[in-house]
């Protein structure tokens, strides 16, 4: 790449490239098309002409995606966007390019894209290029201004009032929702919201007794790892009273008012027993389960997997532990550590859970403390971890901070955690270092990727340092490897070498149960085939199974992170809202 275009102006240089994408979409040439992308680039699509998420690199390979939805989607009107933030010089991933956002119309309804320029040969290319869907046109979402224009400004005297109306939705007396949400915490609160300003009748269903008991009933010193700025939930953003890294309880309170701010209906103490699939119907058929023994059966036409990472313990059948005389704890039931004072413990994991808890016994009081790690761990510092939201601390707005962290391609987004994960470990190296000198395992992701592609490829596997790191350098937290354990026995964990290091808990940070697991478990064995891996990179660098169509007809998979939850939930809610208008099978 030659870099960036010189002697002209940016947003010229912007205008110019959309004009000549727009031509050559008009003519569906082919070659025309492809030399407009340059030697390296990538197109992410978002619905926009494929209603999935896909992914292709190369100039020959995108022309050949594209020319053949052009029919299908009439795409039309490309220009650059009003009111958003204007072209403007950027490096990302360590390339230095134009970027800029362009709207255009399809016939299904508004849409937007955001392209990377790069200058090949004297003339501007396009490195990355995004597209995705806004809305569907007809339907679009009430909360970007149509509430606002169709006021009803009648009275209704002698009718029912809100509350009547909030509790007859609430009952689902006399019918089914069209979408159940299995989950009633940030990602089916998320989905939840979007569908039901789409008109798009959800019921979420929890079995904790309170909406938000998924992170309250957690350890007791949990906050969240990454920076609240970043992790608002969607049409309602977190007070700025707010702290910058929100406790758990907040959370959950939180979540507590916006299923009442958002008018969800959720029903809590309520367990999805089961269900199977009526492909005749093209439907569901499932039991729920409430805390108080009733049951109901309902056939949604869709089930959103809303569960999450973090839901479901693991509890390892590990050699000789259920001789341990002790206390088993699964990291999410362990409570407070000043329940434990004076105790001897062991934390089997050494992901930010395992940390968190050893930390948290450490300074509560505890006897003893020992991390007992079985595989390398990477560890990034509080503060370094936050890299990867670097786009939140440009000055655009928050709507266009969202659409540009989705327009990475998944070559290019690789290349810039590679680049994350160089600067933070040397910002972090005596931290590191000292570790090692420790004899901790210290790993970076594959191929030095980092932590948010680890999450998005097993959910874990990483730690936030909070303070434990340090104390396990100094040894105030011990560090044991499983490897050389040979088992556990009554009094603690019985050594290779024929030794004891005696604990009067073990805690076993041990991380949960997959999506998938829990899709097959409930579901069956046939519906867990149909879906497969969820999680993971395909092919393209999409999510497996995340936010798209899966195997099984009518199952849908959404989780992550807060914000991954506030922007995703948009692009799955297009997708059911699609196929209850009939135009997607």
């Amino acid at each position: 790449m030659d870099g960036i275009l010189t002697g002209t102006s940016t947003e010229a240089a912007a205008r110019a490239w959309i004009a000549d994408f727009a031509a050559a979409l008009e003519a569906a040439d082919a070659r025309r098309l492809a030399a407009l992308f340059g030697a390296e680039c990538h197109w992410r699509d978002i619905l926009a002409f494929t209603w999935d998420l896909r992914t292709v690199s190369g100039a020959a390979a995108i022309a050949g995606r594209l020319l053949p939805r052009l029919a299908a989607t009439t795409p039309r009107g490309l220009a650059l966007a009003m009111d958003r933030t204007p072209p403007h010089r950027v490096t990302r991933a360590g390339t230095e390019a134009i970027e800029a956002i362009f709207t255009f119309e399809t016939a299904t309804g508004p849409c937007t894209g955001v392209v990377r320029l790069v200058t090949e040969g004297g003339a501007a290319r396009a490195w990355t290029l995004m597209t995705s869907l806004e809305e569907i046109r007809g339907h679009e979402d009430p909360a970007n201004g149509k509430r606002w224009r169709d006021v009803d400004w009648k009275r209704n005297f002698g009718g029912e009032n809100w509350l009547d109306r909030r509790n007859k939705a609430r009952a689902y007396a006399a019918r089914d929702p069209a979408v159940l949400v299995v989950g009633a915490a940030q990602a089916g609160l998320s989905v939840a919201a979007r569908l039901g300003l789409l008109g798009v009748d959800t019921l979420v269903v929890d079995r904790d007794p309170r909406i938000g008991d998924s992170w309250r009933q957690r350890y007791h010193a949990l906050t969240l790892h990454n920076e609240t700025r970043v992790n608002h939930l969607p049409y309602m953003h977190f007070p700025k009273s707010f702290p910058v890294f929100i406790p758990k309880d907040m959370l959950a309170n939180w979540f507590e008012l916006y299923a009442e701010a958002m008018e969800l209906n959720v029903w809590t103490g309520t367990e999805l027993a089961g269900g199977s699939w009526d492909e005749a119907a093209q439907c569901w058929e499932v039991t729920l389960r409430r805390a108080d023994g009733l049951t109901r059966r309902m056939r949604p036409r869709h089930i959103i997997m809303a569960n999450g990472v973090s839901t479901t313990p693991i509890m390892p059948d590990l050699p000789g532990l259920k001789d341990f005389k002790g206390a088993v704890r699964h990291s999410s039931k362990l409570g407070s550590g000043r329940d434990w004072a004076g105790k001897r413990a062991l934390v089997l994991g050494t992901g930010t859970s395992g940390h968190d808890v050893a930390q948290d016994l450490a300074v509560s009081g505890a006897a003893e403390v020992s991390i007992i790690q079985n595989r390398p761990s990477l560890v990034v510092s509080l503060k370094e971890a936050q890299a990867p939201y670097m786009l939140y601390d440009e000055e655009i707005s928050f709507e266009d901070k969202d659409l540009l962290a989705t327009s990475f391609p998944y070559p290019v987004m690789r290349r810039a955690h590679q680049r994350i994960v160089v600067m933070n470990r040397q910002a972090d190296k005596a931290l590191l270092e000292g570790l090692e000198r420790r004899g901790f395992r210290l790993n970076f992701g594959e191929d030095d990727t980092g932590w948010q592609i680890m999450y998005q490829n097993r959910g874990g596997g990483y730690y936030f340092d909070a303070g434990c790191s340090q104390m396990i350098i100094d040894g105030r937290v011990g560090l044991l490897q499983f490897a050389d354990i040979e088992r556990f026995g009554p009094d603690g964990a019985v050594m290779k070498d024929g030794s004891v290091t005696p604990a009067d808990l073990i805690v076993l940070a041990t991380g949960y149960e997959g999506q998938a697991a829990a899709a097959r478990r409930l579901f069956g064995d046939a519906v867990g085939d149909r879906v497969g891996q969820v999680w993971g990179f395909d092919d393209e660098g999409e999510l497996h199974g995340m936010w798209r169509p899966t195997g099984q007809n009518g199952l849908w998979f959404h989780a992550g992170g807060l914000a991954q939850c506030r922007i995703y939930s948009k692009v799955l809610a297009l997708q059911i809202k699609a196929r209850e208008l009939g135009m997607v099978a």
